[in-house]
């Protein structure tokens, strides 16, 4: 899991620095043509015409780069893709995530094994449903839903290919 992350995370940054590679080109070769694409992003949020130049020309005499990377690309300092930081997260969750299901697996008897761990790992997805949910301040029953279905419709699906290709399932 950490791995993928890091690998996903850091495909999200090369962008970010090919991104911002190609802004610093454009700045340094039409540096009046990327002002005015700063004051047209500035317009289009409602900003008059005269307004928006001065302000894009004050942004760009601060620092021309980071204003074209927030407000055209949307990477900013606490934005920016961090693969460690992604895959130690995500380390750590799978880690924390897994415990409980594993647990059940040293009180359960051997023939409710397979049932009693997809009880386990449903309920602790909607309860991680539910706490992601509580922290980003989004609604719980939409959140622990999705977070549950997608569970397990991934138990059902790598249960099915084990089942095809011949391994025992329960």
């Amino acid at each position: 899991m950490a791995a993928g992350e890091y690998v996903s995370v850091s495909s999200q940054s090369d962008t970010e620095k090919a991104d911002l590679a190609r802004e610093t080109r454009e700045l340094a070769e039409q540096p009046q043509s990327e002002l005015e694409e700063l004051a047209g992003l500035y317009q289009s949020r409602g900003v008059e015409r005269e307004t928006a130049l001065a302000v894009a020309a004050q942004m760009m005499a601060h620092d021309a780069l980071a204003a074209h990377a927030r407000d055209e690309l949307g990477i900013s300092h606490a934005t920016t893709a961090r693969p460690l930081q992604a895959a130690m997260a995500s380390a750590l969750t799978f880690t924390v995530g897994a415990a409980a299901p594993l647990a059940v697996v040293l009180f359960t008897p051997l023939q409710m094994l397979v049932p009693s761990v997809a009880v386990a790992s449903l309920i602790c997805l909607a309860i991680l449903g539910a706490l992601g949910a509580k922290a980003g301040g989004a609604p719980l029953m939409p959140s622990i839903l999705r977070v549950s279905f997608w569970g397990a419709l991934a138990m059902i699906v790598t249960a099915m290919v084990g089942k095809a290709f011949g391994a025992a399932i329960g």
